[in-house]
């Protein structure tokens, strides 16, 4: 049985956002553009005007800077919603929340997906809803959770 009672932040936030933007199809668009715009702007240089060096300045600072600081600023408001912790609990006949006084009991049936990245596990109930544990959150106790998840989901 794995136990734990955590409250996301921000950053946490943030970063499971990032995760799925650039290990997306469109993050791989943002990757092209920037390189593009980058490549753009080296070759360009020497020759162009003020206009086309500020646009390749701009095209440069969209997705590396802008898109990044708006993506946290709408995790932050999102974690400033969090008022309770969430304590979740993994056994055999399934997965335990509790957030304030709202209780879940989940059969691992209802486990959609699994997700590891580097510095979380996300567990999903549905194709966009999920549980988001953090490494500060499980600790050493992440390869043995992510193990033990995926082997109730599989007996399901």
């Amino acid at each position: 049985m794995y136990n734990y009672t955590y409250r996301n932040s921000s950053i946490d936030l943030w970063q499971l956002s990032m995760y799925y933007i650039y290990g997306s199809m469109v993050g791989l668009c943002n990757v092209i553009f920037t390189v593009a715009v980058l490549a753009l702007a080296v070759a360009k240089w020497e020759t162009s005007g003020l206009v086309l060096r500020c646009a390749c300045l701009l095209g440069c600072l969209i997705f590396t800077v802008f898109q990044p600081l708006t993506i946290y600023r709408k995790a932050r408001k999102q974690a400033k919603a969090i008022t309770e912790d969430t304590e979740i609990s993994f056994h055999t006949g399934g997965v335990h929340v509790k957030v304030g006084k709202a209780v879940s009991d989940m059969k691992w049936s209802q486990i959609k997906r699994v997700s590891k990245k580097p510095t979380m596990i996300v567990v999903f109930t549905d194709t966009t809803h999920g549980y988001v544990l953090t490494n500060r959150v499980i600790g050493k106790d992440r390869e043995q959770l992510y193990a033990y998840i995926t082997s109730r989901m599989k007996r399901t």
